[in-house]
C-alpha cells in the first residue's frame, strides 16, 4: 500500500496548472511581551524577528512548486511596494506569472503579532470593493490564454474583489469547454457563483456559514453537501474539519479521512496546501479518492508547521510512508556485492549514483528516473550523517539517515540502497564496477567521483539533464527562513 501512495504522490510532479485568485503578502511579526504599556492597559511586543510569505494564491503558488508544477499564475495588486516584494517572491520560483496592477487598491497585507507562539494581534490592510469591468477584461482575456497551456484550473476566491461573479462565470464555462477540471477554494457564502465547479473545498465553518445552521455530524455534513452538489451542478464538495479530518462527497457517495496530523501547531495556509495537491492530482490520471488522502497527507503535514507553510516532496513521501519501517532495499557493502554477482550473471545493467538526498527533491526525482531508463538496476549510494557534516559543515544534516533512507527505500525506481560514512563513494564504485554512473549535468565528468574507474573497467558515464530552481540547499534555507 504504501508503495503505491509513493507512485501516486510522484504521478503529481510536472503538472500545469492555472491559478486565479487573491495574491497577497503575509507578513508574521514575532517577538516576546513581558511589558504593559504604561500608555495603556496593552502588552508591548519586543520584535525579534519578521517573517514575510507568500499569501493566498501565492501560497497554492508556492506548494505546487514543490511538486515542479509549470503555474500560470494570474492575479491582482496594488501599485506600490508591498507588491515589488511579492513579485520578488514570486520570481524565486517556477511561476509564470501575469499580475494586473491597481493604483486604487493596496496590495493586501496580512500582519500576524506574536507572542510566545501565541497569535496576540492581526491587522489587514486591504480594499476589498469588486473589480471594475475594464479590470475584469483583462483578467478574462489574459486567463483564456493560460488555461489552454494547463491541464487543470484552480480559483482561489479570498473574497478580496479579485472574484467577480463575472469573471468566475467565464472562468468556469470556458475551462469546462475546453475539459479542464476545476477547483475551487470558496470564502464567499454565495456558492451560486462557483456553479458547475468540478470540486469545491470549504472548510466546517465556512460550510455551516453557506447553510446557515451548525454542523455537527458526519450525517449532517454530507446531508447538506449533497443539496449544495445537486443545486450548483458541483461534481465533489470536499470539506475540512481540522483535527476531525476531511470529507469527500459527490451526488452518490462520500468518503471519511481522519487528520492525519497528532499535533496541530497552526492551520493558516492548509487550506492553500489541500487546493494545490487536488489540482495536481485533477490534472494527473489519479482517481479522485487517491488524490484526496494525497491531500489529506500533505495537511498533516503542514499544520505541523507554523505560518503559511508548504509540503515538501520529502515531507510527503515521509509521512505516507510513516507505517512502513523495514527497509527492504537497504543493505551492508558485503550483501551488495553478492547480490551485484547474481545481477552481473544474469547481464543486468547496473546503474550507480550517490548522493546526499537531504530533503529529497524534483530535482532528484528527475535525475533518478533518467538513470532508471538507463539502465535495468539502479543502485544508490547515500552519505551517512557524519559523511555529510565532513563535507558540508556541522549544521547538516537535516534529516537524520534513517529519515532518508526510508524516503529513498519508498521509490519504485531504485533497486538496492547503501549507506557510506567516507567523504565519497569511491571505494564502493571500485568495488560493484557498475556498468553506468550517473551524476547531474551541473559536474563535469573531470569532477564526477569514480569516473575515470568506471571507464576503466568498461563502463560509461552519464551526465543526467538537472532541473532549474531544485536543490537541497534552497529547501533548507527557505524553511529556516519561514519558520519561527
Amino acid at each position: 500500500m504504501s508503495k503505491n501512495i509513493s507512485e501516486n504522490i510522484l504521478s503529481l510532479l510536472n503538472r500545469k496548472i492555472f491559478c486565479l485568485g487573491d495574491l497577497m503578502l503575509d507578513n508574521y511579526i514575532i517577538g516576546n511581551t513581558n511589558r504593559i504599556s504604561p500608555e495603556g492597559p496593552i502588552p508591548i511586543l519586543d520584535i525579534k524577528k519578521e517573517v514575510k510569505m507568500l499569501g493566498g494564491v501565492g501560497n497554492v503558488v508556492r506548494n505546487l512548486s514543490t511538486l515542479s508544477t509549470k503555474t500560470f499564475l494570474v492575479s491582482l495588486l496594488g501599485n506600490d511596494s508591498v507588491a515589488k516584494i511579492v513579485e520578488d517572491k514570486l520570481d524565486k520560483i517556477n511561476v509564470d506569472k501575469n499580475i494586473i496592477k491597481d493604483k486604487s487598491r493596496p496590495t493586501t497585507t496580512k500582519s500576524r503579532f506574536i507572542s510566545n507562539n501565541q497569535q496576540i494581534l492581526r491587522v489587514d490592510k486591504e480594499k476589498t470593493i469588486p473589480v471594475d469591468r475594464i479590470i475584469e477584461k483583462k483578467i478574462f482575456e489574459v486567463s483564456r490564454k493560460q488555461i489552454l497551456k494547463s491541464d487543470s484550473v484552480v480559483i482561489s476566491d479570498y473574497n478580496k474583489g479579485l472574484i467577480t461573479k463575472n469573471i468566475l462565470n467565464k472562468i468556469i464555462n470556458f475551462s469546462k469547454k475546453n475539459k479542464k477540471p476545476i477547483v475551487v477554494d470558496p470564502k464567499s457564502t454565495n456558492f451560486e457563483k462557483y456553479k458547475g465547479a468540478t470540486i469545491i473545498t470549504p472548510n466546517i465553518k465556512e460550510l455551516e456559514q453557506v447553510v446557515k445552521k451548525k454542523l455537527d455530524t458526519d450525517y449532517e455534513i454530507i446531508n447538506e453537501s449533497k443539496k449544495l452538489i445537486n443545486k450548483f451542478n458541483f461534481s465533489y464538495l470536499l470539506v475540512t474539519m481540522g483535527n476531525r479530518g476531511m470529507i469527500l462527497i459527490s451526488k452518490k457517495n462520500s468518503l471519511k479521512l481522519d487528520a492525519e496530523a497528532k499535533e496541530v501547531f497552526d492551520v493558516s495556509g492548509a487550506g492553500d496546501t489541500v487546493v494545490s495537491f487536488i489540482a495536481a492530482g485533477m490534472a494527473s490520471s489519479l482517481k479522485i479518492e487517491s488524490v484526496v488522502n494525497i491531500a489529506n497527507i500533505a495537511a498533516g503535514v503542514v499544520v505541523n508547521k507554523t505560518g503559511t507553510s508548504v509540503a515538501h516532496l520529502s515531507e510527503m513521501l515521509i509521512s505516507a510512508n510513516k507505517s512502513n519501517y523495514h527497509l527492504s532495499k537497504v543493505m551492508t557493502l558485503a550483501e551488495v556485492e553478492k547480490v551485484i554477482n547474481f545481477w552481473k550473471s544474469k547481464k543486468e545493467k547496473i546503474g550507480f549514483t550517490n548522493g546526499c538526498f537531504d530533503y529529497l527533491h524534483p530535482g532528484h526525482i528527475s535525475l533518478l528516473k533518467q538513470a532508471k531508463k538507463k539502465c535495468s538496476k539502479l543502485i544508490v549510494a547515500v552519505n551517512t550523517d557524519s559523511s555529510i557534516r565532513k563535507s558540508k559543515g556541522p549544521g547538516r544534516p537535516k534529516q537524520k539517515l534513517n529519515t532518508r533512507l526510508n524516503v529513498l527505500n519508498s521509490l519504485p525506481f531504485i533497486d538496492l540502497i547503501i549507506s557510506f560514512s567516507d567523504k565519497t563513494p569511491l571505494d564502493i564504485i571500485k568495488k560493484i564496477k557498475p556498468n553506468l554512473l550517473i551524476k547531474g549535468s551541473d559536474y563535469k565528468e573531470s569532477q564526477i567521483i569514480g569516473a575515470k574507474e568506471v571507464k576503466k573497467s568498461g563502463g560509461k558515464i552519464l551526465r543526467a539533464k538537472i532541473l532549474n530552481n531544485f536543490s537541497s540547499s534552497i529547501i533548507i534555507d527557505e524553511i529556516l527562513n519561514t519558520s519561527f
